[in-house]
């Protein structure tokens, strides 16, 4: 794991900082982040639906900058949906991934267009590895201008 660019993206946004996400699993083209449920309880005692939609924004993001040069291009969200499936009763867990092969072509695509539109999947996950949520996000990486 990059710990240089693990601390620096744990750091980025104050926000991600406060919540007190970690990235457990940094790997090209592959991450895993958790959000504790302690600084993210809401008023009935489970995790806050905004930490959770948190939890899957900022996992595309750290996926972005383990697959693609952050000095060509940067990420943006563009849309997302969140499906609430069970409630979030401890910490929480989002894995993502790209293949090299995907990666490649989204980042031809943004080179030559200067955008270009990327669909994760992703699954919220207890301790326990159940689905409590999932997230349906397009992400977009677009070409950097210098």
């Amino acid at each position: 794991m990059d710990e240089r660019l693990k601390g620096y993206l744990e750091q980025a946004i104050a926000i991600i900082a406060a919540m007190g996400m970690t990235i457990e699993g940094l790997e090209r083209g592959a991450v895993t982040v958790r959000l504790p449920k302690a600084k993210n309880v809401n008023h009935i005692g489970t995790v806050y639906a905004g930490s959770l939609f948190s939890l899957a924004d900022f996992t595309g993001g750290v996926l972005f900058y383990s697959a693609f040069d952050p000095g060509r291009f940067f990420p943006i969200l563009r849309e997302a949906t969140i499906r609430f499936l069970r409630p979030a009763t401890t910490d929480m867990f989002c894995s993502a991934a790209v293949t090299p092969e995907e990666a490649a072509a989204l980042a031809e695509k943004a080179a030559a267009e200067g955008k270009a539109d990327w669909d994760l999947e992703l699954e919220l996950k207890d301790e326990a590895g159940n689905v409590c949520c999932t997230v349906t996000g397009r992400f977009q990486i677009r070409r950097s201008k210098l």
